[in-house]
């Protein structure tokens, strides 16, 4: 009974993220299917020269075209998303989410009337605040942020920050999962563990602070999640 009701979920989430994704790329369908017409002709005639024989090689190019345009329609799907909530405040927080397990994302740790936000992530890099909005607006804000985080870390916890934008000296938003991935791996899960205790005391003092208004994009996860079929 179970496996009855996931699949038509499964197919829903799909068509769902297909949706969203070609309000942004009206083309998608057209590539997708280029795109398995293309690597499964590549491997039809791959196997069939190889070892011959037509359904080998027919079933085979099915299987490399299909998972060729699932791995571009994820991709693309992701970037449609990014797209939506590019420029609005928090969007940082709902690209991180996109990243796999050892990273913790808090969003908005620090904002401004004007919604410039800081969203702290923890990671291997160790804190890596992530801010974004005006330049001149967040400079103090994320200065002041990285003394808070620095009596509390302790000298031994690398702090770096990351603006983020098209401006010079920053990183775009469709860039931002790449770039932090990047940074190094200054910390081990341990240490990770241990540094966000003692952040859990910082985080205390925000808990009633008003969060500022105006739309704030949900995480991608969901979205992660129906281009894998879940």
């Amino acid at each position: 009974m179970a496996n009855t009701e996931t699949k038509p979920r499964r197919l829903a989430q799909i068509r769902q993220s297909y949706q969203l994704t070609k309000r942004s790329d009206p083309r998608i369908g057209w590539i997708l299917l280029g795109t398995f017409l293309l690597v499964g002709a590549i491997g039809f005639l791959l196997i069939w020269l190889l070892l011959g024989g037509v359904i080998i090689a027919a079933i085979f190019g099915v299987l490399l075209g299909s998972l060729a345009a699932l791995i571009l329609f994820g991709r693309r799907g992701q970037a449609a998303a990014l797209a939506q909530v590019e420029g609005q405040p928090g969007a940082a927080a709902a690209a991180l989410s996109m990243l796999r397990r050892g990273w913790k994302t808090e969003p908005m740790v620090a904002f401004t009337k004007q919604q410039d936000v800081v969203t702290r992530l923890v990671g291997p890099p160790g804190i890596v605040l992530i801010g974004e909005g005006n330049p001149n607006r967040l400079r103090p804000l994320m200065a002041s942020e990285r003394r808070k985080h620095a009596r509390v870390a302790g000298d031994e916890t690398p702090i770096q920050e990351v603006y983020v934008g098209d401006g010079e000296g920053q990183v775009p938003l469709r860039r931002l999962v790449k770039h932090v991935t990047r940074m190094g791996r200054n910390l081990k899960p341990a240490q990770m563990t241990d540094v966000l205790q003692r952040l859990r005391a910082l985080d205390a003092n925000r808990s009633n602070i008003p969060l500022p208004k105006g739309p704030v994009p949900t995480s991608m996860k969901g979205l992660r999640g129906n281009l894998r079929g879940r």
